[in-house]
């Protein structure tokens, strides 16, 4: 195994025993645990994909598929543990997106160099 898969999967279990994860996971779980959260959480996780694989097939999503989505979104977002579960992806979102950045940084160098 090279010496960067190795990185690969000591970052992963960083990730995993990060305070961000584990946050969205306690924030997950308690979603998952009430029965109202968990059936909203769903509609909108289906609503999302549905709208995710119409944008991939080069399909046009309606007006009323956007406004259904609105309205799901708006629903999701008055829910508090949802809201938190939101919240909390988000800071694992900006977690990796920094790790991204890094680990990126030798080819946005490589390619920024002037000939």
């Amino acid at each position: 195994m090279s010496s960067i898969q190795e990185s690969a999967q000591a970052l992963e279990q960083a990730l995993r025993e990060s305070e961000e994860f584990q946050g969205l996971k306690s924030a997950y779980e308690a979603v998952m645990n009430d029965e109202v959260a968990k059936k909203l959480f769903d509609n909108f996780r289906d609503v999302q994909i549905e709208l995710q694989q119409k944008q991939m097939q080069g399909l046009e999503i309606t007006e009323e598929e956007v406004d259904k989505a609105r309205k799901v979104v708006a629903t999701v977002q008055q829910h508090e543990q949802i809201s938190m579960l939101m919240a909390e992806e988000q800071r694992v979102n900006d977690l990796i997106n920094e790790v991204s950045r890094t680990i990126t940084k030798p080819l946005e160098e490589l390619y920024s160099q002037q000939a």
